[in-house]
């Protein structure tokens, strides 16, 4: 369950500092936050000096390589997320779509710059879509390419036993993670301490690396090797693929937790063991081809290659759970068309599962995985979509810390001029990566973008057209004064998507039974832009004329509307509405395209064919399917 982002210490019934619960908490989040980030030493500093764009192992480079690593972490990740970023929860909840969510419903912005801001918003969200099939596929693959150090008859086996690894991790999401999430933290916390004496060893033997932590050595590096340094920059990125998880995370754990272990657990062992990787080549060049399981002792391979493919298991089940939390947000604020969201967890609502999603993520990731063929060239292909999201979010953070904080004009400009000068160069060293496999998180981005877009424009054309055909509630209720219908005993709730304007299904229903029933209840679900609305605001009952209710119900873009809740909270206003004596009437529209408008024609047929793929509305809100009546309507956009 989310709990609410606070910098004020955890406090006890006691009044003292609740230790264990922070504890606790900081264990889990070691298990769902920092699986990503915590993985990359085994590609990052390989990619360096054995990757597409590699650069000789010489005592300058390494050093350089390591200093501009070391830079990227604390810059990117401690000072840029941790200290800054994560200060703009919207209601405890972090992410690209929570901060535009964010902006949007604080600000008084005219119409073309809040469609930037929503659109940008929009596409940082989308990316994280490509970077959701790259991650599992690299960090599985690269674990399991360790046990070809020992075994090198093993190499024809790495793709198909990837790919088992993979797909088993997908056919496990029906059940949840919560089976297995108590062991996710400890798992990772093995995996800290295990990557961290690996590399205070080497460390011991050769000392020298630690000079790397001066940062002169990382900027000399990028002066002496021009335009292949600027390119290493791309591989050097692949240290904080896993920082933006930290932000989207921030909800379930709070700020506390996620600081806390980054500070005293995560980053020194990080740390520890790119130094160790660091010393390492400075001792053996030759072992560029795999630093860090060089780092393993012989009698230590196969463990550490177990307990690595058991941490990037871990780091892609984190994502996939990123995946279906961002698809649950884009539904309920109007981006997606309805899906299947099945709660796996009776204790913890942010555990979903979103079989559309899981089944995309699982054939695009084995595709991935096939297609490339090894970690090293899907390192190519991944940082893209990380930076442009990371890029985005230090965008959107300026207008939230000038339009919604009132920061020092200056401040705020010298600060995220300074976040904007680091993410376009990494942005810059990624792109260069476009041809070798750089274009595939984008093309899904793209595309997902386009999906998401075209579906809330359709709704804008399919909703103005229904409006122009139908009564607003004022003009109703007077049509009612004038001329009273037959009324006939019983209960009758109308879904509405506009709670001015009367459904469609009633007036059909009035037209052509002429009668009405004796209670008639219009529901209106509203996705308001904060996580949650609580119960005490979530539903507003509105008596328009004898029986006729108007009722609106609100729901957070972190949760899922409940028609039984909404019934149950608006009898407590008056109303007294049965659920199993209630008729359901629905419109379901026919959509056919041929209007001329601003949306083009083949955006519209896409429009239709999501519409007719969409789940029902039956299902959605989880209505009895033997008490719901569907009024068919045909509409052209």
């Amino acid at each position: 369950m989310s709990t609410k982002s606070e910098d004020s210490p955890i406090i006890s019934h006691s009044g003292e500092p609740d230790l264990k619960h922070l504890a606790t908490l900081s264990l889990a989040a070691l298990g769902v936050v920092f699986g990503d980030i915590g993985t990359s030493p085994l590609y990052a500093v390989r990619e360096c000096f054995h990757g597409e764009y590699s650069i000789p192992v010489t005592t300058d480079n390494v050093l350089g390589v390591l200093s501009l690593l070391i830079w990227a972490i604390l810059l990117i990740v401690t000072m840029k997320y941790l200290t800054f970023i994560m200060k703009a929860d919207n209601e405890g909840e972090g992410g690209i779509l929570a901060l535009t969510s964010l902006i949007i419903s604080h600000s008084r912005k005219n119409k073309s710059e809040r469609w930037f801001l929503v659109g940008i918003g929009l596409f940082g969200a989308s990316l994280l879509y490509g970077d959701g099939m790259i991650t599992p596929a690299i960090s599985v693959l690269s674990a399991v390419e360790g046990v070809q150090i020992v075994a090198p008859e093993f190499s024809p086996y790495l793709i198909p036993v990837t790919i088992v690894i993979l797909a088993g991790l997908f056919l496990f999401q029906h059940n949840g993670t919560a089976k297995v999430g108590a062991l996710f933290g400890p798992i990772i916390l093995i995996w800290f301490a295990s990557i961290g004496i690996l590399g205070f060893n080497a460390i011991i033997h050769y000392p020298r690396i630690l000079q790397a932590v001066f940062p002169w050595y990382g900027i000399e590096f990028l002066l002496n090797n021009h335009s292949k340094g600027f390119l290493v920059l791309g591989a050097v990125f692949l240290s904080v693929t896993g920082a933006e998880a930290l932000y989207a995370d921030m909800g379930h754990f709070g700020r506390r937790p996620i600081r806390l272990t980054w500070t005293f657990l995560v980053l020194p062992a990080l740390l520890l063991n790119y130094f160790g990787q660091g010393a390492l080549l400075l001792a053996s060049p030759e072992t560029s081809y795999n630093p860090f399981y060089s780092l393993v002792p012989s009698w230590a391979m196969i463990p550490m290659v177990v307990l690595a493919t058991m941490a990037t298991i871990i780091a892609s089940q984190a994502l996939i759970t990123g995946v279906f939390s961002l698809t649950q947000q884009a539904i309920q604020l109007g981006y997606l068309p309805r899906l299947t969201i099945r709660h796996t967890s009776d204790s913890h609502m942010g555990q979903i599962y979103v079989p559309a999603a899981n089944w995309s993520l699982m054939f695009a990731t084995i595709a991935l995985v096939a297609g490339f063929g090894s970690s090293s060239k899907l390192a190519s292909a991944y940082g893209v979509a990380v930076t442009a999201t990371m890029l985005i979010s230090a965008i959107l953070f300026y207008y939230v810390a000038r339009d919604l904080w009132k920061w020092n004009a200056i401040a705020v400009n010298l600060l995220v001029g300074f976040f904007l000068v680091i993410d376009l160069s990494f942005f810059g060293a990624s792109i260069s990566k476009l041809f070798h496999g750089a274009w595939f998180p984008l093309v899904i981005g793209l595309f997902s973008f386009t999906i998401m877009l075209t579906w809330k424009q359709g709704r804008m054309l399919l909703l103005k057209q229904i409006q122009d055909r139908t009564l607003t509630v004022g003009e109703f209720v007077e049509s009612l004064a004038l001329q009273q219908p037959q009324r006939v005993k019983g209960q009758a709730v109308f879904l509405t998507a506009n709670p001015d304007v009367v459904p469609i299904a009633l007036l059909h229903n009035l037209r052509h039974n002429k009668i009405l029933h004796s209670e008639v209840g219009l529901f209106h679900f509203s996705t308001e832009r904060v996580p949650r609305v609580p119960n005490n605001r979530k539903v507003e009952v509105t008596v328009l004329s004898d029986g006729l209710y108007r009722i609106v119900a609100r729901f957070g873009f972190m949760e899922y509307p409940n028609i039984r809740q909404v019934l149950e909270l608006a009898n407590q206003q008056g109303m007294h509405f049965r659920p199993e004596a209630i008729s359901f009437f629905l419109n379901r529209e026919k959509i056919v395209t041929g209007m001329k408008s601003k949306m083009s024609l083949w955006r519209k047929k896409l429009f239709a064919l999501m519409a007719r793929n969409a789940l029902s509305a039956t299902a959605y809100y989880d209505l009895p399917s033997g008490q719901v009546i569907e009024i068919g309507v045909q509409v052209q956009i």
